[in-house]
């Protein structure tokens, strides 16, 4: 299917974390994926480009409905880049490590998103997928204050040569 434009959005809000692929009422045993909140500005922008944006309802009367895009994680063929940033640098997240992304507490995420545009049996939709993320994460003071010390048991590449 043809692919259009990716859709970049930063300072995002990331809601229904499932990166780990765990299954639940509302997803199937290892699909990966979260949901990106969306202004109603961009909301209306994505909807008229055929992207499969959905609402959250008003918890109190007199709030406003909350767009939000739902993003599959797939790893495979074209795996997405995932980064986590601390305040001592960034590290990439492979698909044994993404997990850590359901529970961290985000500071700041950055994304892209590329479009797959699906035709089966005359139903037509478009899929949100994740291309790239920058996730800053509040860092544990006690990682932070430990970081320096070696681990029990794992060689490090000075020890090694």
């Amino acid at each position: 299917m043809a692919r259009n434009n990716n859709v970049t959005i930063e300072n995002a809000r990331i809601i229904f974390r499932n990166f780990s692929g765990k299954e639940d009422r509302y997803n199937r045993a290892g699909d990966r994926n979260f949901c990106v909140v969306l202004t109603d500005e961009v909301a209306e922008d994505l909807v008229r480009d055929g992207w499969n944006v959905n609402w959250l309802e008003p918890r109190e009367e007199g709030d406003d409905r909350q767009a939000f895009l739902k993003v599959t994680v797939k790893f495979g063929k074209n795996p997405p880049r995932i980064m986590v940033v601390t305040e001592r640098g960034k590290k990439s997240l492979d698909e044994d490590g993404v997990n850590l992304l359901d529970w961290a507490e985000i500071n700041n995420v950055d994304l892209i998103i590329r479009p797959y545009d699906w035709d089966i049996n005359g139903k037509q939709g478009r899929t949100a997928y994740l291309n790239s993320i920058y996730v800053t994460i509040e860092e544990d003071p006690l990682e932070a204050k430990y970081f320096e010390v070696p681990e029990i048991g794992v060689k490090h590449v000075e020890e090694e040569a």
